[in-house]
């Protein structure tokens, strides 16, 4: 089973996320805050990372740059996921490290797909 790091802030958007990968037969590993994301990617090597940008402490741009810096990176997928799409942003996210860029409000038959590409 695939295992997918999740670092998202918000509960609703972490349920719907969880809740689409569960169904879809992911195993959901769920980080809260820029720094857990980077520990976890860390500790658990997941197969692919869901990477709000807008986090409390350090932001998900940050968060990826930290994770392409370890060893531990393995070149991990890390796919930015952010409703502030703005000119400009979807470049930041790819230049921080990011493989791919998702925006919000997600669609869950397009959301999969997108997942899968990377998988």
């Amino acid at each position: 089973m695939k295992r997918i790091l999740v670092v998202e802030d918000n509960e609703t958007n972490m349920y719907l996320i969880g809740f689409i990968l569960r169904k879809s037969e992911y195993e959901v590993i769920e980080a809260r805050s820029g720094e857990e994301g980077v520990e976890l990617a860390i500790k658990d090597k997941p197969d692919l990372v869901i990477m709000d940008i807008q986090l409390p402490g350090i932001d998900g741009l940050e968060a990826t740059k930290r994770i392409r810096k370890t060893e531990a990176d393995g070149k991990i997928p890390i796919i930015a996921l952010t409703s502030y799409a703005m000119t400009g942003d979807k470049e930041k996210a790819l230049k921080a490290g990011c493989t791919g860029y998702i925006e919000k409000p997600i669609n869950p038959e397009a959301f999969i797909g997108e997942i899968e590409k990377f998988l």
